[in-house]
C-alpha cells in the first residue's frame, strides 16, 4: 500500500476531503503533544491545545503552501496556538508534571542513575526560559534539523545556531546545579 505524503494529504484537505486530516492526526498528535506538553507542562492542556491545533489546521488549510515542509508548518500553527493560550490564561510551567516528559528513544529502566539523571535533566529543561526550552524540545526530541527550526521561528539559521548553542550551555549549568555540582570552565 502507498503512504501517500503529507503534502498530498493537505492537498486533499485543501480539496475538501476533510477526512484526510485524520491520516495527519495520527501522523502528528503525539509528536505535538510531546512537543506542547514541554512547553505547557499541564497535560490537559496540552490535549487541547493539540486539538485546537489541528482545528486550525482544517480551518486554515487554504495558507499551506505545498512548497513549504508541511511538519514546519504544523509546528508553527502549534506554536501559535500555544501562544494564544499562553496570552488567554496566563499559564505558567509547573515544576511537577514537566518531569514526567521523556524523550521518545527508549531509556534503559534498569539503571538507576540514568533514570535519575533524566529526571534531574527534565527538571533542569524546565527551569529554562521558554526561548530557550522551546529550541532544545525542537532540535533535541523532534529532531528538527536547524533549517526548519529557523523557518518555523522566522529567523536565521546563525540565530538558531546561537540559541541551541546558549541553551545548552544554560542547560548544563541548571543541571549541574540541581545535582550540587561545581560547574568548570564556565
Amino acid at each position: 500500500m502507498e503512504t501517500l505524503s503529507d503534502s498530498v494529504l493537505m492537498g486533499r484537505v485543501q480539496a475538501g476531503e476533510t477526512a484526510q486530516l485524520a491520516l495527519l492526526f495520527e501522523r502528528y498528535h503525539l509528536a505535538l503533544f510531546r512537543y506542547l506538553l514541554h512547553l505547557t507542562g499541564s497535560r490537559s492542556l496540552t490535549e487541547d491545545l493539540v486539538q485546537e491545533c489541528f482545528l486550525r489546521v482544517l480551518k486554515y488549510a487554504a495558507s499551506y503552501d505545498s512548497s513549504f515542509a508541511f511538519q514546519v508548518w504544523l509546528y508553527r500553527m502549534a506554536r501559535n496556538v500555544y501562544f494564544d493560550a499562553r496570552h488567554k490564561r496566563r499559564f505558567e510551567v509547573p515544576d511537577t508534571e514537566i518531569r514526567e516528559i521523556r524523550s521518545p528513544e527508549p531509556i534503559a529502566e534498569d539503571i538507576l542513575a540514568q533514570k535519575e539523571d533524566s529526571a534531574l535533566l527534565q527538571e533542569a529543561l524546565a527551569k529554562l526560559p521558554e526561548d530557550k526550552r522551546e529550541v532544545l524540545v525542537l532540535s533535541r526530541f523532534h529532531d528538527l534539523g536547524y533549517e526548519d527550526i529557523a523557518a518555523l521561528l522566522k529567523c536565521e539559521i546563525g540565530t538558531v545556531r546561537v540559541r541551541v548553542y546558549r541553551a545548552l550551555k544554560e542547560l548544563r549549568e541548571k543541571f549541574c546545579e540541581i545535582r550540587g555540582e561545581r560547574l568548570y570552565g564556565v
